[in-house]
């Protein structure tokens, strides 16, 4: 280890380094800095080139510099006062290797090796050592283990004290609920982690909520809390929904699943069924007494009076719910999220996960309770199904909470806007571009307050500073000294870091065709063809996006694209030369979850140094400590740029992008179409989101009927053709 006296040498060469910019930057990513360069195995390289490679781009995202260039040149200032530091350095500035190293070892195929890489020697370890390295290793990952299956066990937990909620038909003598919600003074932890600190909201009825922020802040935390009614000012009979796991499978029908969750005409239902058949004869001999009768199965007087009293109340009640119209309520809610007839009728174990969600919000709209809670509800679903989804939701009746990427849906949907950002909750009036408007207006605001309140306080400052200890002007020192106190201070704007989505440029770029389909057909075992006489080509410029109802064969497409899958006749070309990255829920589903991003990325591509992998993993936002945490800890769109930065490792020409913009948050989308946009090969994606698709491709292709055709016109337009149809 480092000397004490080395270590503050370093860490104060890092502030001088950086200046007055220094005290600007998170103090984790400046700890995380200090930490990497202050270890005296670390080699900062000829000019700084190994201390690029580890904290350089670290240094562009978190603004400790202006760009790239700059950052250059503070790791060549920082080698120049610390390079000489835990090792030998040849008369010519070369770093002299301890032992031969042969350089492709640990390198996948078609890996290439750096000159920094090459002159970077690890130093020798005795088997002693490594033996206690493995041991520590071991016990650290037996230890992550431990922890995530705790969190699991937590979170099932929790979910068992999920209140169930069926329909509720406000009957003679059940409590009022408050019409409004007023939740004040709250806050919310998580593993120790503080994610909402003393906010106040107050949810008017029948208005229509989107609730946005940054992946991690805690937005589907806050959901869960007050599903479970664990946040103070919620009433106790105040029924809430919220929508966040798939229906169990078993053998109801899915048309029956929904009607189901109406307990009071189950109930009623089977109650005037077994009254109706006593009347007809039919009730079971065992229960005759039970029901009025005599042992010879005459009914009493007294017996047939009350049992038509009670069918009369039956009717009655069965009029006030209406319901012998709930089922074809419940069916046209199920035809909206593209259920057939068909489909309807069939068990719903017979379902992937994803219809079972579908079940799982056709259950939500027909209960209609009075706060319904939605997490990213377009997941899941089609165009076709988002538009009847968006015209359903515009007419909601009661309160409502939405989470969701898709800016065009919050657009359409909803009334407010929550922000969570900081540990705190703001209300704005409007839809989200509204939101966006007003809030870069109140920053604005509150930028120039801040300067003209630090530009105030700094003339009064330094009248202070300069007349402090002259006696005559003692009084006007103190006059000034209580104007700083009635001035106050103003909070600086603080802004959420920008993301980053900086895919790779493939560096060889292979020539001639690079994909190509003649005459290809594809059915799957035992079942009908579902393309037929596939003809096109994608090369390095095609930024293509496939839409079509689920279930048409968009994703077994992009399979078919990228070699997973064969086609049963014709012929697929692919370059031998062409890297192609496949990025789909599956990438983000089979991730490690007790492990953390870095050690998963040294897993799957080992050999490879620490600072490569962690470079990479930031040019994706996953930075810092974010590197270092068990990913059972992350969010849903943290998870999905660690995939994001698995697959594109290898600098693929060509990127296959199954809904890629699933559980990323507004801004991530933002900068996934940015990313898009530099990415110097092709783009193919499959996606219902109008804002991504607008803003990163230029063709669609409209997958039905076994083929794949392009479309004339724009996403606006597409969506037109299936209103109308």
């Amino acid at each position: 280890m480092p000397s004490a006296e080395a270590e503050v040498s370093v860490e104060q060469g890092v502030y001088e380094v950086l200046g007055e910019r220094a005290r600007d930057v998170d103090s984790t990513i400046l700890e995380y800095i200090v930490n990497v360069l202050k270890d005296e195995t670390f080699d900062f390289g000829r000019k700084g080139e190994e201390a690029f490679e580890a904290v350089g781009l670290l240094l562009v995202n978190s603004n400790c510099v202006n760009d790239e260039h700059e950052a250059r040149t503070v790791c060549a200032e920082l080698a120049e006062r610390f390079g000489a530091r835990g090792g030998d350095k040849t008369q010519e500035g070369f770093w002299k290797m301890a032992a031969p190293v042969r350089m492709s070892d640990g390198l996948t195929e078609g890996d290439t090796i750096s000159k920094s890489e090459e002159i970077q020697a690890p130093p020798q370890i005795s088997e002693r050592d490594l033996a206690k390295i493995e041991r520590r290793r071991r016990k650290e990952e037996r230890q992550r283990q431990t922890e995530y299956e705790a969190h699991v066990a937590a979170a099932n937990e929790a979910n068992k004290g999920m209140p169930a909620v069926m329909v509720s038909h406000g009957g003679v003598g059940e409590g009022s609920v408050p019409k409004d919600i007023r939740m004040e003074n709250f806050s919310i932890s998580m593993g120790g982690r503080e994610l909402i600190n003393e906010a106040s909201v107050t949810l008017a009825y029948g208005r229509r909520y989107g609730l946005v922020g940054r992946n991690g802040t805690g937005k589907t935390t806050f959901l869960k809390q007050m599903a479970l009614h664990a946040i103070d000012g919620i009433p106790q009979n105040c029924q809430i929904l919220h929508v966040e796991q798939e229906v169990v499978g078993d053998d109801t029908s899915v048309l029956q699943c929904v009607l189901s969750s109406d307990v009071e005409r189950t109930q009623l239902l089977a109650e005037e069924a077994h009254f109706l058949g006593v009347q007809n004869g039919r009730e079971n001999p065992e229960i005759l007494m039970e029901n009025g009768k005599t042992k010879e199965g005459e009914v009493t007087g007294e017996a047939k009076q009350s049992r038509s009293d009670r069918l009369v109340q039956i009717y009655k009640r069965l009029e006030q719910i209406d319901a012998y119209s709930a089922e074809s309520r419940a069916g046209s809610i199920l035809a909206g999220l593209s259920f057939t007839s068909e489909m309807q009728q069939r068990p719903t174990k017979t379902f992937s996960g994803g219809w079972r969600m579908r079940v799982a919000l056709a259950r939500a709209l027909f209960i209609e309770p009075d706060l319904l809670l939605l997490d990213e509800p377009t997941n899941h679903l089609d165009l076709h199904a988002v538009l009847w989804l968006e015209s359903y939701m515009v007419k909601w009746p009661k309160t409502l909470i939405v989470v969701s990427h898709a800016r065009e849906f919050l657009n359409t949907v909803v009334t407010d806007i929550l922000h969570l950002q900081g540990q705190k909750l703001i209300s704005y009036k409007g839809d989200y571009d509204t939101f966006e408007r007003t809030r870069d207006e109140r920053l604005r605001n509150q930028q120039k307050a801040f300067e003209a309140n630090e530009r105030t306080r700094g003339h009064i400052q330094a009248f202070v500073d300069k007349f402090r200890y002259n006696a005559k002007r003692a009084s006007l020192v103190q006059s000034r000294i209580k104007a700083l106190e009635r001035i106050g201070h103003v909070d600086a704007v603080v802004n959420d870091p920008d993301y980053k989505f900086d895919f790779p440029t493939p560096e060889d770029q292979p020539s001639g065709p690079i994909i190509s389909f003649s005459d290809a057909s594809f059915g799957y075992p035992g079942g009908p063809l579902l393309f037929k006489d596939l003809n096109f080509g994608i090369d390095l410029d095609s930024r293509l996006a496939m839409v079509g109802p689920n279930g048409i064969g968009k994703s077994t497409l992009l399979k078919l694209i990228s070699g997973e899958l064969e086609p049963s006749s014709g012929t697929v070309f692919r370059s031998p030369k062409v890297r192609m990255a496949v990025f789909s829920q599956h990438h983000v589903d089979g991730l490690d979850l007790s492990s953390t991003p870095l050690l998963y990325m040294s897993h799957c591509f080992p050999g490879v140094l620490e600072q490569r992998l962690r470079a990479h993993l930031g040019s994706f936002g996953i930075t810092g400590s974010l590197a270092l945490q068990s990913m059972y800890t992350l969010s849903g769109g943290q998870k999905s740029r660690v995939a994001f930065a698995k697959i594109t490792f290898n600098k693929p020409h060509i990127l296959l992008l199954d809904e890629p913009s699933n559980h990323l948050d507004l801004d991530a989308v933002e900068a996934l179409i940015q990313g898009l946009a530099l990415f110097q090969g092709g783009v193919l994606m499959v996606s219902h989101d109008e804002h991504l698709i607008s803003g990163s491709v230029d063709e669609l292709w409209v997958v039905s009927g076994g083929k794949a055709t392009p479309f004339l016109g724009s996403f606006a337009e597409y969506k037109k053709t299936l209103r109308a149809s």
